[in-house]
């Protein structure tokens, strides 16, 4: 059986492979200690998950757990999620916290938190130590790259046959915060010499970092080592078990400047660092709580890095972007974070303090879950029903899809091949999902719209002196990418098309005369 592959399509379209079939995750990033315990586990996770309609769902694995000791493995947890995961009919996508998570290195095992020597940390340019244990420190990275390397040939014991476990984060967020750069005495001397032979032919320029770079020397040399230690963490794990592995990154935005995001994370800029330093990365992720989450999926969504997203917003506007993500730039992987709140009743959600969410630019709707766990369950289904029509249309201008972006975007112009489609977005609301709408032109004169708070409108192209008019009109559903007919809507209703706060699909005939 071969393994989860990222790869190109028949259309050039890099798509994740799992048993030979495109494999679309519909997932769900769950809080960082919930793995941590196989009772909280079946007691209250797998519970609150059911009834999503995830296929898979993103999962942490903690490096003090697994080493403890040094040198001494214990993986009953990474084996209880994968045997449970299976039991649940989900895929897993494993983070690995081992050195750095959300810029520090939180994750680490006791033993090297209490060896400062032998596992230095950054400092800034104070000389204070950071909680980071610096990129330069090789010990540390061998270290993690040693336990990484364990994981990874035990998932392939485990999983090799039933590829339970398609793809792997290595690290979480990396970077550091507060300053541009380590200061430490081995990052001084290193800042001081040239670039690096590899990454200046890239680039076509050389000299110094700050020659080379300007007034951003300082985070791309951070880039360029976190990216070098995790592709020597990564690169040997893929040698034992070769499974896609990425990065994702904790978005560069206000006040924009390096230390206030972790700085020498893989955010856009930095790409083509981190491309040249980490070739064993397929992809570089955003962690998306901003309002303008489709700008970052526009942003992110390249030729040279397909969008995988492993934490978003799980706001009932979620789902709006799920639909975009997958319909608009074709991702590999979209996931709410903090997932299984969804089975809360809102005024249970505890949500982080308000100056932690200020503290990090966190939009704090991010975490209402009013109305999502219905929405985004409904677009799941719907998504997985869709996957025929999907593959047989994505890449082609007849599918088109449109988002909301922003407060002042108010609708959106779709051109199909004899018409128009002009979008109208419904009013941002807390608890309703965004404007969206998901069209497949099935001929010249049929479409399939899937849709959520917004009216669409067929329109002439502009020339054409015909009346334009709905010939039928139906409700309905698909089903593995066959529509099935409700109701036909003629008179009020023929006039009223359009779509409220749960996803639902309409089938549209059109006439001239």
């Amino acid at each position: 059986m071969s393994l989860p592959v990222v790869k190109r399509d028949e259309k050039g379209i890099p798509t994740l492979y799992v048993h030979d079939k495109p494999f679309f995750m519909r997932s769900g990033e769950i809080h960082n200690s919930s793995a941590s315990d196989a009772a909280f586990l079946e007691e209250q996770l797998w519970p609150a998950l059911r009834g999503l309609n995830m296929n898979s769902v993103i999962v942490p694995l903690y490096w003090e757990l697994i080493e403890p000791e040094e040198g001494q493995y214990d993986f009953s947890t990474l084996e209880t999620l994968v045997t449970s995961a299976r039991r649940e009919g989900l895929k897993l996508c494993f983070l690995w916290f081992g050195l750095w998570k959300n810029a520090e290195s939180m994750y680490v095992p006791a033993w090297v938190k209490k060896d400062t020597g032998t596992f230095f940390r950054a400092e800034k340019v104070s000389g204070e130590k950071m909680t980071t244990v610096s990129p330069l420190c090789a010990a540390a990275v061998e270290k993690d790259r040693q336990a990484f390397t364990a994981v990874m040939r035990r998932i392939r014991e485990l999983d090799e046959e039933e590829n339970t476990v398609i793809a792997v984060q290595v690290e979480n967020e990396i970077g550091l915060l507060g300053t541009d750069r380590d200061y430490s005495p081995a990052a001084n001397a290193l800042f001081s010499a040239p670039v690096p032979e590899k990454l200046s032919a890239a680039l076509g320029r050389s000299g110094s970092w700050e020659e080379v770079f300007g007034a951003d020397a300082g985070e791309a040399f951070m880039a360029w080592h976190f990216a070098s230690a995790v592709e020597t963490i990564a690169s040997s794990g893929k040698a034992e078990y070769n499974l896609p592995c990425y990065a994702n990154a904790w978005l560069r935005q206000s006040p924009w400047y390096p230390g206030s995001y972790p700085s020498g994370g893989p955010v856009r800029q930095m790409h083509t660092v981190w491309r040249v330093a980490a070739p064993s990365l397929f992809a570089f992720g955003p962690d998306i709580y901003v309002p303008y989450c489709a700008d970052v999926m526009d942003e992110y969504a390249a030729e040279d890095n397909p969008l995988f997203i492993p934490e978003i917003r799980k706001d009932a506007v979620a789902s709006s972007y799920a639909l975009y993500a997958f319909g608009a730039k074709n991702a590999i992987c979209f996931s709410p974070f903090g997932i299984e709140d969804l089975a809360l009743d809102p005024s249970q959600l505890d949500k982080p303090p308000m100056e932690l969410m200020i503290a990090l630019n966190i939009d704090p709707s991010a975490f209402d879950i009013t109305g999502s766990k219905e929405c985004l369950s409904a677009t799941y289904d719907l998504l997985g029903q869709l996957e025929p029509l999907y593959l047989r249309y994505r890449g082609t201008d007849h599918l088109q899809v449109c988002v909301r972006h922003s407060e002042v975007d108010y609708s959106a112009f779709l051109r199909f091949k004899n018409y128009d489609l002009v979008v109208k977005y419904g009013p941002r609301m807390s608890g309703r999902p965004l404007g969206c709408c998901y069209a497949v032109e099935l001929t010249e004169d049929r479409f399939l719209l899937i849709g959520l708070n917004c009216t669409p409108e067929f329109h002439l192209k502009p020339g054409d002196s015909s009346r334009l008019d709905i010939l039928r009109l139906e409700e309905g559903r698909i089903t593995e990418g066959e529509w099935l007919p409700g109701r036909v809507l003629n008179g009020d209703e023929k006039m009223n098309l359009r779509f409220g706060d749960l996803p639902s699909a309409m089938m549209v005939e059109l006439y001239r005369f």
